[in-house]
């Protein structure tokens, strides 16, 4: 692969992955056949090269801790970036804490191995780990970042960057663009300086792609006025994962995937003003949360798509009775399937039930329903009373359950119908180690 050794250590197996969040295979493809990708066409040609699906939801939070425990998040316990506390009405931001499973640098750390573990989503609060580990965004501050006091003193005196500030693309987008370049040069300094350490497996994220897809995507995919910038920012992510190759021995097998994968979004789409319009949920003009909903709602939904029937005696406020539950849950499934935007094009692809996406010991967390929308509508849930069921603001690109770029070189790896859980329980199989169970993912090692 490169010209320089890693330093793992021992001879034994190792694994190089890089995460590039939010990065559909179909940019990808783009970027071998326009020659703005030359890396990743090489990796192409040498490896495998497929287009995965995602977790139900595909948001970034449940992703990441399904992928790197090879768990559906009915046993991660992570659905969102907002949970909803049981039996009240209170939610939470879910952290490292709240993930239930084995992440698999524990497991290597288990086996002896040690593992350096960058900036990957939902790690804060950052835990010890046979390695190191600096948390991923969510972390307030680089003092936050790493349980290793030596870890935190290097990322201060680097100038370390936790994230891109989103807030920059809702105001000019250019500057946005500025401040990811910087955070993505922090980023490969921080992945160069870490791998010169004694890992086995090496775990590093590039988050920035997922902001610059969020804001920029429509103008890639339509031609639109910041198309040029946003192939010219995918050039230099390309040079960022050609630095991790050329870093590494022959013998060391290279990963890249995605969480999710990506599209031009169209509408933004408030389903809790939906339900209200509706009739199926009831908010007082001065509400601001899911604690504030009132008596007469059968349904609420929380972020992206998920849906729970305001069912007796599991919510505080319950209007819908048990032997009303299944006829509620399909009378709902058949209105959102029903749900057009604006331009008359139906808003739903698909209605997913509990029983049919998760398991595990946090399944009665789970939502009832779960909305996977169509290509261009991005599925939000306010608490704003007067908010409008169709918007449209700064961003332009949204979540896709498919085409979660993934890439191997250095193994023989069969990705036909695979999926981000796959990930995990083959990272462990080569690297020789038996994965926990249960996980529902299987090793496409072949």
């Amino acid at each position: 692969m490169g010209l320089l050794d890693k330093f793992t250590g021992d001879d034994g197996p190792s694994v190089a992955f890089v995460g590039i969040d939010g990065v559909p295979a179909r940019v990808l493809r783009d970027g071998i056949e326009r020659g703005f990708t030359p890396n990743i066409a090489e990796i192409a040609e040498n490896g495998t090269f497929a287009g995965i699906d995602s977790t139900v939801p595909p948001e970034s939070s449940a992703c990441w801790p399904a992928m790197t425990t090879g768990t559906n998040p009915g046993k991660t316990g992570v659905l969102g970036f907002q949970e909803r506390r049981q039996g009240s009405y209170e939610t939470y931001v879910p952290l490292s804490q709240h993930v239930d499973g084995e992440r698999v640098w524990n497991v290597v750390g288990d086996a002896g191995e040690r593992s350096v573990v960058l900036n990957v989503p939902v790690t804060y609060e950052p835990e010890d780990i046979e390695g190191t580990l600096v948390s991923g965004f969510l972390t307030p501050t680089v003092d936050d970042a790493s349980a290793d006091e030596r870890v935190v003193e290097y990322l201060k005196s680097s100038d370390y960057r936790i994230d891109t500030d989103a807030s920059l693309g809702h105001e000019d987008k250019r500057e946005f663009l500025d401040d990811a370049y910087e955070t993505l040069e922090s980023r490969e300094d921080s992945f160069h300086q870490f791998m010169d350490e004694d890992w086995s497996l090496f775990w590093g994220v590039v988050m920035e792609t997922d902001r610059v897809n969020h804001f920029l995507y429509e103008d890639y995919d339509r031609d639109g006025e910041l198309a040029d910038e946003f192939v010219e920012f995918y050039e230099r992510v390309d040079e960022v994962i050609g630095g991790i190759r050329e870093r590494l021995d022959d013998e060391t097998v290279l990963i890249i995937a995605a969480d999710h994968g990506f599209c031009t979004l169209d509408y933004e789409v408030d389903l809790n003003a939906w339900l209200r319009r509706e009739g199926w949920m009831s908010l007082p003009d001065d509400g601001d949360s899911l604690d504030d909903i009132e008596g007469g709602t059968r349904a609420y939904s929380l972020i992206p798509g998920r849906f729970y029937i305001n069912l007796e005696g599991r919510e505080p406020r319950g209007t819908v009775s048990e032997d009303e539950y299944d006829d509620a849950r399909d009378e709902l499934a058949d209105e959102l399937r029903a749900l057009e935007d604006p331009d008359g094009e139906p808003v739903v692809e698909r209605v997913v039930r509990r029983e049919d996406a998760y398991d595990g010991d946090s399944y009665e967390r789970t939502p009832d329903l779960v909305a996977i929308p169509t290509r261009g509508h991005d599925l939000k849930a306010g608490f704003d009373a007067d908010a409008e069921v169709f918007s449209k603001g700064a961003r332009n690109g949204m979540h896709t359950f498919d085409d979660a770029a993934f890439l191997v070189e250095g193994a023989d790896v069969d990705a036909t119908d695979a999926d981000i859980l796959d990930v995990a329980p083959t990272v462990l199989d080569l690297l020789d180690i038996d994965a926990p169970e249960p996980t529902d993912g299987e090793t496409l090692v072949q």
